[in-house]
């Protein structure tokens, strides 16, 4: 695994126009649309295509003068393609590979919300479209600009705990049954599964701390709380924030489901990296809090996380004992300043894809390892699905990681 070394953003230009940047679906992540509407200070929100009237009407309420369209085909019409620089693809999980493939045909620098796509095939496309036309992609795995998991990156870049040999990562979800089982998410023809659309921001941070991807994996899984749930509702005339609320608790209690509930609500994957590295994941979302929990074990030491968001703590024991010791030979906060967009990371993110999508240049986030990720959590799924046997990780074609590696150049 390869990584390429970040390069600061560049700091504003006055002589250069803002970057005019398309939005196509502007629904759960249409929050990184304040990120990206900035006149003035490098890029700004000219079009916007979603097919809900909802999803237009809260548009043109946000950006003052966006075009606004209903369909793709009318995004690509050459009167609005020509006020398209770049764009963000923030629909629904299954429709990314779709509407990415399409504006890489169309010769537009294409960000696509993670996970990159719902099958490994779907991934792989997208990926060949880029390749085959020479259009930059960026996918926006934002937990890599996440502070904490900077910080336990640095330690393991500064060599502290030694070579990584373990990282073990707990996530646990107190608002699973309000953020997946209420809506498309809970019904895999959409997702594949949580392993998956959950997982894969959290199996790229591990491919990320070890420096390798997975290349076997077993795993096990269970609806096992909310598949007991009887009350039902199409909620397609709703979105989260219509029902998200800390009153749905307990887990057991949740009502207004999805039609259809066909996705795990724990599991658990076992993975094998390349050079021997071992991982673990496990996932629950019916926990009372909220948070990741990653360990990493290296041949000097170990780190471990606690909280992940503002004023979290890393430790890091680095000397020997033979009883538990909270006094870690090292202990990093992460700072309280920022708390915008997932602690910060979704400004840095933008401001990151803004600069690449005008002048190129390695990024912090890697396409292939986007790849990777969807294909740990397929191949996790697949094992979960046929009885917990361990299901080798299809590879990439090794043209394709050659060019994004090289920088898309």
């Amino acid at each position: 695994m390869t990584e390429q070394p970040h390069q600061p953003d560049r700091p504003d230009r006055p002589d250069q126009p803002d970057l005019r940047i398309a939005i196509i679906g502007f629904g759960l992540r249409a929050s990184l649309a304040r990120y990206a509407h900035r006149p003035g200070e490098g890029s700004r929100v000219t079009v916007v295509c979603d097919p809900a009237e909802r999803g237009r009407a809260d548009a043109a309420e946000r950006i003052e003068g966006v075009r606004l369209v209903d369909g793709l085909d009318e995004l690509l019409a050459p009167d609005v393609r020509a006020d398209i620089d770049a764009v963000l693809v923030l629909t629904p999980d299954h429709a990314h590979a779709e509407h990415a493939v399409r504006t890489l045909e169309a010769g537009i620098p294409t960000f696509v919300e993670k996970p990159l796509a719902t099958s490994v095939a779907d991934a792989d496309a997208v990926l060949e479209a880029a390749h085959r036309t020479g259009t930059r992609l960026y996918v926006g795995h934002n937990m890599r600009h996440m502070p904490v998991v900077r910080a336990m990156r640095d330690v393991i870049e500064a060599g502290t705990i030694g070579e990584v040999k373990a990282v073990w990562c707990r996530h646990f979800v107190s608002a699973g049954g309000d953020y997946y089982f209420k809506d498309w998410h809970a019904d895999r023809r959409n997702t594949t599964g949580l392993l998956l659309q959950k997982g894969a921001h959290d199996i790229d941070v591990i491919h990320w701390l070890a420096g390798a991807y997975t290349r076997r994996v077993s795993a096990v899984g269970a609806l096992a709380v909310y598949g007991d749930v009887t009350d039902h509702r199409d909620n397609s005339d709703r979105r989260m924030a219509d029902w998200y609320s800390l009153d749905n608790w307990p887990p057991t209690e949740q009502r207004e489901l999805n039609p259809v509930v066909d996705i795990e609500d724990i599991s658990m994957a076992n993975l094998v990296l390349e050079g021997g590295v071992l991982a673990s994941y496990q996932q629950c979302h019916f926990t009372p809090d909220y948070w990741r929990n990653y360990t990493v074990i290296g041949t000097r030491g170990r780190l471990e996380n606690f909280g992940d968001g503002p004023g979290a703590l890393v430790k890091v024991w680095t000397r020997r004992t033979d009883t538990y010791r909270d006094d870690a030979d090292e202990v990093i906060e992460i700072p309280t300043a920022d708390t915008t967009g997932h602690g910060g990371a979704d400004p840095l993110l933008i401001a990151e894809f803004v600069r690449f999508a005008r002048d190129g240049g390695p990024t912090m986030t890697s396409p292939v390892a986007a790849r990777e990720a969807v294909a740990a959590g397929a191949s996790a799924t697949t094992s979960l699905r046929t009885g917990g046997g361990a299901v080798d990780v299809p590879a990439l074609d090794p043209a394709l990681v050659a060019w994004f590696e090289g920088g898309q150049a």
